[in-house]
């Protein structure tokens, strides 16, 4: 089992997180702690490193940020759980397939245990409900550590989604955990957190709220 801090941002501004998440890794060492930042983001659309601007197609009055992470633009906002993985890779004995693999399953679990039936696609990172998207991810590696993570849907406004096209995906549809079922976004963040832990034999040397 190896050792993880797991923090609790609350309610936070993504350029702030992003800049913290970036001095973090350049900043580790071989004995820093690997780490795990939840938070809920104020609105506003990220823009991946290879994003193409026609997939932001109307965002008004929502701030679009340039992030360094894969991926094509998505949504975060209130109501959606985002969670950043600061891992030494080469630690863990992980590969970035296995770190997506990874987090895919932690979310597809996270939504059995809310009797919510999801899966991953082979062709499309995330984890979707028949065609309806409900979790994304989104990553950066750098000298073997990695940063960014997931965003799972729980009880959220969906309509800045209609602005884009979620993760460059023409067409598709955007769900949340509270379409079908009555859901307590707390408890979802405690169980993501147990998934998390499970799928990379993890365990907490340490909780900050």
């Amino acid at each position: 089992m190896h050792p993880v801090i797991i923090r609790d941002l609350g309610l936070s501004d993504y350029q702030t997180v992003f800049q913290d998440m970036q001095a973090f890794t350049a900043a580790r060492g071989a004995d820093t702690a690997d780490e795990i930042w939840l938070t809920e983001h104020h609105p506003v659309f990220t823009q991946g490193q290879a994003g193409k601007a026609e997939h932001l197609l109307a965002p008004g009055d929502i701030p679009v940020v340039q992030s360094d992470r894969g991926g094509q633009v998505t949504y975060h906002g209130p109501g959606q759980i985002t969670a950043y993985l600061m891992f030494d890779l080469r630690r863990l004995g992980l590969g970035v397939r296995n770190l997506v693999t990874g987090i895919e399953e932690a979310m597809v679990d996270t939504l059995a245990h809310n009797d919510i039936q999801a899966a991953p696609r082979a062709d499309a990172p995330g984890v979707y409900i028949g065609d309806d998207k409900i979790g994304s991810l989104g990553l950066r590696v750098r000298r073997g550590c990695s940063y960014h993570g997931l965003s799972l849907n729980v009880d959220m406004d969906l309509e800045p989604f209609s602005r884009i096209n979620p993760c460059g995906l023409f067409g598709i549809q955007v769900t949340h955990m509270a379409s079908f079922l009555s859901v307590d976004l707390q408890g979802v963040q405690r169980q993501l957190v147990t998934s998390l832990l499970k799928q990379f034999n993890l365990e907490v040397s340490k909780q900050d709220s």
